[in-house]
């Protein structure tokens, strides 16, 4: 446990900061879950639906560093990848 004052500020912001970034990555895992129900169902225009809300909530997680800028850049490319597939498939 801390001893000074400061440090134990530190440590309270530490946790809600821990808090709001696992709200995040939750969401975020949550939404790829619902890509990947969408992918079963093949229902093309839901799945570019959701597809867009993982954009934007990876784009946000970035600006907030959150998670890192390469590992969003490689989920969304492979999401997009299944949904060219998709695409191709219904063509």
């Amino acid at each position: 446990m801390p001893i000074k004052k400061a440090a134990y500020k530190a440590l309270r912001q530490n946790k809600k900061r821990a808090l709001k970034n696992k709200a995040v990555k939750n969401k975020i895992k949550s939404l790829e879950k619902k890509f990947a129900k969408e992918i079963k169902n093949k229902d093309k225009a839901k799945l570019q639906a959701v597809f867009l809300q993982i954009q934007k909530a990876l784009d946000k997680a970035v600006k907030n560093e959150i998670i890192k800028k390469n590992k969003a850049s490689r989920k969304k490319s492979r999401l997009s990848k299944f949904l060219r597939q998709i695409d191709s498939v219904k063509s």
